[in-house]
């Protein structure tokens, strides 16, 4: 058993975090794309998303909630390799959307049980509608804090983002763990402004490269209970 840490704040990443456990977008979408026929080699498939995502980015959908931001992402994707359809953008989007879907709705009674003693917050690198997203999912009444960087001006790992929920939740460093999928953006850059972090990932491992390693590795949002909430 983990030591419950003497903490005050939760920060979470979004994607890859609380919509799947440890598998970031682009990871989670591409078995998908295969399973309905669209299956471009890795490096050509990482240049569509890329080039998707950054065009949202762009644009600063503040509007858009999640269900249509997939939708828009994935049209985004066939067109830039060349396959788009209403048809397969239908069931890409319906598929990737469910499984979200699926693991916010199993991860919310975690999140529930939190707030009951920590202030909760997102930061996320997102396209500026972190908001929409987290009121049609559910998650917006559970934190008190939402910090999206396309509205910072500052993407993770910057220490501005970080800094930039640690005030308006109203802690120090020292009092917030963060949680989030991806060692660099979440973990090197919570650590380096003074923050506790865990990784959420689906990998057995953790690169042998990895320079600041977390406070505890989890396969499931669901096992913060462990370490949180011990002696309920």
């Amino acid at each position: 058993m983990i030591k419950k840490p003497l903490k005050t704040a939760i920060f979470f990443d979004y994607g890859g975090t609380l919509d799947a456990p440890g598998l970031a977008w682009k990871e989670h979408f591409l078995p998908i794309y295969k399973e309905y026929g669209i299956d471009p080699d890795l490096e050509t498939f990482a240049r569509a998303f890329y080039a998707s995502d950054d065009s949202l980015v762009a644009e600063n959908p503040v509007h858009m909630n999640l269900t249509e931001i997939v939708y828009e992402q994935v049209s985004r994707v066939l067109k830039n390799l060349g396959y788009f359809n209403e048809s397969i953008t239908e069931k890409i989007a319906s598929h990737f959307l469910r499984d979200c879907f699926e693991n916010i709705k199993k991860n919310l009674p975690v999140l529930e049980r939190l707030r009951e003693r920590y202030r909760l917050g997102i930061i996320s690198n997102n396209y500026g509608n972190l908001e929409a997203i987290c009121k049609e999912t559910g998650l917006k009444d559970l934190m008190d804090v939402l910090v999206d960087s396309n509205l910072v001006g500052k993407i993770k790992p910057h220490p501005e983002i970080f800094q930039e929920g640690l005030m308006a939740i109203g802690c120090r460093a020292e009092e917030a763990v963060m949680v989030g999928d991806n060692l660099r953006r979440d973990i090197e850059g919570a650590k380096k402004v003074g923050m506790d972090a865990i990784l959420i990932t689906s990998s057995p491992f953790i690169p042998e490269n990895a320079t600041s390693l977390p406070m505890a590795v989890i396969r499931d949002i669901r096992e913060l209970d462990n370490i949180f909430m011990e002696g309920d």
